[in-house]
């Protein structure tokens, strides 16, 4: 595309920004406007995915139809069918009409669903039944509808992890993915977010009849700096507060400090260590997550010897009378390897509690004179629970292990209630 097209484009929708990935995007959108190709937006929350269907309904044949965008997260699971199929008087409690949903109602038009990650797995048997043919259902009816409706779809989760999970149609995933488009995340924009804080700060200007606030050199550093976990939206709220409580309109680093959040269990500045400085901290963390993870794969092992040497014992002790020496030495053999290799893993265990003492030993804590593997790995999954509000699948994900070694350590430590 033209930079004087893509230009045009951008002032037509206020979009500031001129990092690559966000030009990228829009090329896509205008790119796939002309076809009825269904596309999928994926982004993290709060970088702008909302603007792409947007762009596509407008540059598309349909643009003097109905446009709709629907947040799939807010709505009740329970109505979900109604609101997007409709339903027919009295299918349910408090149907007290007819309804043609959003299906029937964007006929010919553009829908945005946006969140789509969030749809009920049998919502979402119904949706790709309508990419697929166009046909739908109402709730309550027995006759088959049609419908004209281009699909714009936007998701801020992993969707091939959902999958993976169970939570999401493979089938749908390709059928909504026919063209994707990936939207950055703030802190990779670099300039855009100088460029946004100036035009965010306009904004509050004009509205409220201010000076407008302006960013010192270092300011700027400090906002690029800066890892904005709530992207776009989150600078806007904070170039919003700024406008109203700061007194002074010159922003410095300092002014700029006590409006960003510091919380260090969570994004904030990335920080930047001088030549030689070093984190026991960090390194001390990174040791024992890596020995947390190897004891468990250690112990698994063992029991899984420990349960095939039994099995071993248990086939020879129950030997028919009438088998041949052949066999006899074959299973004798059998049961000679499994114990070699049992007492490769007992020696394993052995190395990691070697490394679990040295460990412990080199970084031993003030209020700590000793630390057990079997007690840092119930604190590290306490803590890890703790940052995550009690969600496992996220834990097991800080912790770099699976989900089932995760509940399996929780049943051991006795945490699974």
């Amino acid at each position: 595309m033209k930079t004087t097209e893509l230009q045009s484009v951008k002032q037509r929708y206020n979009i500031v920004g001129n990092c690559e990935a966000l030009n990228r995007a829009l090329d896509v959108a205008l790119q796939v406007a002309p076809t009825d190709l269904s596309v999928l937006i994926v982004g993290e929350s709060g970088v702008g995915k909302e603007i792409i269907p947007r762009v596509i309904h407008d540059n598309s044949p349909r643009r003097r139809e109905k446009y709709f965008a629907i947040n799939c997260g807010s709505i009740p699971e329970g109505t979900i069918d109604s609101e997007l199929f409709g339903h027919i008087k009295g299918s349910f409690t408090g149907a007290i009409n007819d309804s043609p949903g959003y299906f029937g109602v964007a006929n010919k038009g553009t829908l945005f669903l946006d969140e789509v990650g969030e749809l009920p797995m049998a919502t979402q048997a119904r949706l790709l039944r309508v990419l697929e043919n166009g046909e739908y259902i109402p709730v309550g009816a027995t006759e088959v509808r049609k419908t004209d409706v281009r699909i714009v779809a936007a998701t801020n989760v992993n969707i091939r992890q959902a999958i993976s999970e169970g939570r999401f149609r493979e089938d749908l995933y390709y059928r909504l993915n026919q063209v994707p488009v990936q939207m950055p995340p703030l802190r990779e924009r670099g300039e855009d977010i100088v460029l946004l804080f100036r035009l965010f700060a306009l904004q509050m200007a004009e509205k409220y009849h201010m000076d407008k606030v302006v960013l010192t050199d270092e300011a700027k550093h400090l906002l690029m700096r800066y890892k904005w976990p709530g992207n776009v939206r989150q600078l806007k709220n904070i170039t919003e507060q700024i406008s109203i409580l700061s007194t002074d309109r010159q922003i410095t680093p300092e002014i700029l400090a006590r409006f960003i959040p510091q919380d260090q269990e969570t994004t904030q500045l990335a920080t930047i260590h001088s030549e030689g400085e070093h984190s026991f901290e960090n390194e001390r963390e990174i040791l024992y997550k890596i020995l947390f993870e190897l004891r468990s794969n250690v112990n698994d092992m063992r029991r899984e010897m420990s349960t095939l040497k039994k099995q071993m014992e248990d086939v020879k002790g129950n030997a028919p009378t009438q088998i041949t020496p052949s066999q006899l030495s074959t299973l004798t053999t059998q049961l000679s390897t499994v114990n070699s290799q049992l007492s490769t893993v007992n020696s394993q265990l052995s190395t990691v509690n070697s490394a679990e003492d040295a460990v412990a030993e080199e970084y031993v804590e003030p209020e700590i004179e000793s630390l057990n593997l079997n007690d840092l790995s119930r604190q590290m999954l306490e803590k890890a629970l703790e940052r995550n509000g009690g969600n496992r699948k996220k834990a097991a994900a800080e912790l770099g292990i699976s989900d089932r070694t995760l509940y399996r350590r929780l049943k051991q430590y006795g945490m699974d209630k």
